[in-house]
C-alpha cells in the first residue's frame, strides 16, 4: 500500500489546500479537553504530511506522527524545518504502520484522522489497528477517529468526480471511478491523475487504487472489545447524531 501513497505525496497537498486542518485540529483538541483536560502527548496513526500534527503542535500538544509512506514523512519533515522552532520542537516523525507500529511510548491521547482507519480494509486489519491505539495508551487515555459511515455510504452511493487544480509549478487533473464491493463492505477509488509540468508541459499519467471500508457502529465493539470502551459518535465535525447523510464518522474510545 506504501508506493500509493508515495506517489499520492507528490501531489497530496495540492489536493487538500483548501481542507480546514486548523478546524479540524481545533475540533480534535476540543474533545481530547473535553475528556482528559490534562492531556499533553498524542500519537497520530497516519500522519500523512503532518498538517493535522503542526496544528495540533501550535496548540502545545506535542505530537508524534507515524506514516507508511517515507514520501508523506519527508514532506512531513519539510513542513517541520519551516516552523518556529518552539513548535517544531513539539513535533516528531517516524516510519510505521497503523497495524504494527510500536514505538515504545505510552501517550495521552491517539489519533487517527482523515480515513486513516477506512483504510483498513479487512477484519483483521481493524483489530490489529485498535490494538496499536491500545498499547500506547494508559487506562483513561482515549483514541479518537473518523471513518467512512456505513449508512451513508450505501444511501449516498460513491460517484465519478472529476478535481482539477495547480500551483506555480504543476496542474494537476484526477478522475475519481468507484467499485462497490458491498458483500466486503469496501469501495475501490480508482483514480486515474494526469501531472502536466508547466515548464515544460511533458504530462505524466499515474494510476492508483484506494481501497477504502465503511464501517457500521454495532460492528465496532468487535474490534476493539476488552481494549476500549465507547464515548462519543457523531457526524464528523459536528454533535450531530450520525444517519444515512453522514458519509464522515467520528469515534472517541477510552482506554479501559
Amino acid at each position: 500500500m506504501s508506493h500509493v501513497f508515495d506517489t499520492y505525496a507528490r501531489y497530496y497537498d495540492l489536493l487538500y489546500r483548501d481542507k480546514d486542518y486548523s478546524g479540524e485540529a481545533e475540533y480534535i483538541a476540543a474533545h481530547i479537553c473535553a475528556q482528559q483536560p490534562q492531556a499533553k502527548r498524542i500519537l497520530e496513526l497516519g500522519c500523512g504530511t503532518g498538517a493535522h500534527a503542526e496544528h495540533l503542535a501550535r496548540m502545545g500538544y506535542v505530537v508524534h506522527g507515524v506514516d507508511m509512506s517515507e514520501a508523506m514523512l519527508a514532506r512531513a519533515e519539510a513542513r517541520m524545518a519551516g516552523l518556529p522552532p518552539e513548535v517544531a520542537a513539539r513535533l516528531s516523525f517516524g516510519l510505521g504502520d497503523a497495524r504494527s507500529v510500536r514505538t515504545e511510548e505510552i501517550y495521552d491521547v491517539v489519533i487517527s484522522l482523515f480515513h486513516v482507519m477506512s483504510y483498513q480494509t479487512t477484519n483483521a486489519d481493524l483489530k490489529a489497528a485498535f490494538e496499536t491505539a491500545s498499547v500506547h495508551l494508559q487506562t483513561g487515555g482515549v483514541f479518537l477517529f473518523d471513518f467512512w459511515y456505513g449508512p451513508a455510504v450505501l444511501t449516498q452511493r460513491p460517484e465519478v468526480r472529476v478535481k482539477r487544480l495547480e500551483d506555480d509549478e504543476i496542474k494537476v487533473t484526477r478522475i475519481a471511478e468507484p467499485v462497490m464491493h458491498v458483500n466486503e463492505n469496501v469501495v475501490d477509488v480508482n483514480y486515474t491523475v494526469f501531472i502536466e509540468l508547466k515548464m515544460s508541459g511533458q504530462v505524466e499519467q499515474v494510476n492508483e487504487t484506494h481501497r477504502m471500508r465503511y464501517i457500521f457502529l454495532p460492528e465496532l465493539p468487535c474490534y476493539f472489545a476488552g481494549k476500549f470502551s465507547p464515548s462519543t459518535s457523531h457526524a464528523w465535525m459536528t454533535n450531530k447524531p450520525l444517519n444515512e447523510e453522514s458519509w464522515g464518522g467520528f469515534q472517541m474510545l477510552i482506554r479501559e
